[in-house]
């Protein structure tokens, strides 16, 4: 029988539609070939064919915007917004218009064109989280942004047009909504019960047992109650933290174990799908012009988590229209189906 599940933190409503009794191999899909390295901006000896590094992970001895990196950082070719300019905001009519100040940049994982970041050992893994931080704490010092969201693209289903694995950031002078939803749900959720309400679900989660993947001593991973995309999974720190760069270096190396684990196996289970993930952390909490009050509790209220979508199924009309999503398969069945996967 559907049901209609709504979610407390997004705000919105998913329809589980398991009829059709679907299981994993009935999302798998043919794998995309590996293209040829010659042409790959991002492989080794071709640093010349990007913007100038901005950050690097290098072996000893070696020179920036040379061979010798781990990981590398740099400024997209082609940005979606730019750093370059003056923030301008003002009213057009009953419309806003803010200019496209901003930062885009492009986390490069690994020299190794065939690595993928769910087949790198956990070391590598680590080091792409540093990079993370790293640039998300040195683009909060420019006062024009007020969200950094970084996220990763895997396959031309999810938005990924070269194959060499890389994630990507962008800083933005407006909060996305997406984002805004949580934090309103936050803030409303402890000015009730002086409560996170990402704790009272972890919690809530941890003792029911059913959609819980695995847990570590630092993080839990789950397939959320109101799934709004088949195998669909949260990443949390088990530790109350508003903010992605205050894990400490114990957590950044159970969390690169975590998110290279639950990635092996959504790989493993549908056939190395196309996904996307994204850090959802808190904004930048710098003073804002009438509204002095407005971050007083986010360390308090707020909880950073990653989000993993595998790209399995497609939005159509209903959803369009509606802001319904229609999921195939309980999370409660998909947490089963990856905690099986060996």
């Amino acid at each position: 029988m559907p049901e209609l599940r709504y979610d407390p933190i997004r705000w919105r409503w998913t329809i589980i539609s398991p009829e059709r009794g679907l299981r994993p191999k009935d999302f798998q899909k043919k794998k995309e070939e590996i293209p040829p390295v010659d042409n790959c901006p991002f492989c080794e000896g071709n640093e010349d064919r990007t913007p100038k590094e901005v950050f690097s992970i290098r072996k000893e001895g070696t020179h920036r915007d040379k061979p010798g990196w781990r990981v590398r950082v740099v400024p997209n070719k082609f940005p979606a917004l730019r750093i370059e300019g003056e923030l301008i905001r003002r009213g057009v009519g009953l419309f806003d218009h803010v200019s496209g100040i901003g930062a885009h940049e492009v986390i490069i994982e690994t020299p190794k064109h065939e690595l993928q970041l769910q087949d790198m050992d956990p070391e590598n893994v680590k080091e792409v989280l540093f990079a993370f931080k790293e640039r998300y704490i040195d683009l909060t010092k420019d006062i024009r942004f007020r969200y950094i969201l970084i996220f990763k693209n895997y396959g031309k289903d999810a938005g990924a047009s070269l194959y060499h694995s890389h994630s990507q950031l962008i800083a933005t002078p407006i909060i996305p909504l997406a984002v805004v939803a949580e934090l309103e749900a936050a803030k409303e959720h402890y000015k009730r019960k002086e409560r996170c309400i990402f704790c009272d679900l972890i919690h809530q989660e941890l003792s029911l047992g059913e959609r819980i993947v695995y847990k570590t001593e630092k993080f839990v991973v789950w397939c959320p109650y109101a799934s709004s995309f088949p195998f669909e999974t949260w990443v949390f720190p088990l530790r109350h933290s508003h903010e992605f760069v205050k894990m400490d270096n114990e957590e950044i190396s159970d969390l690169s174990i975590v998110l290279r684990d639950i990635l092996f196996r959504i790989k493993i289970l549908l056939n190395d799908p196309p996904y996307n993930f994204v850090i959802h952390t808190s904004p930048i909490a710098r003073p804002r012009p009438g509204r002095p009050h407005f971050w007083e509790t986010i360390h308090l209220d707020y909880h950073f988590h990653i989000e993993i979508i595998p790209r399995i199924t497609h939005i159509a009309g209903f959803e369009w229209g509606s802001g319904f999503y229609i999921n195939p398969i309980p999370p409660e069945e998909a947490a089963r189906y990856l905690r099986e996967v060996i």
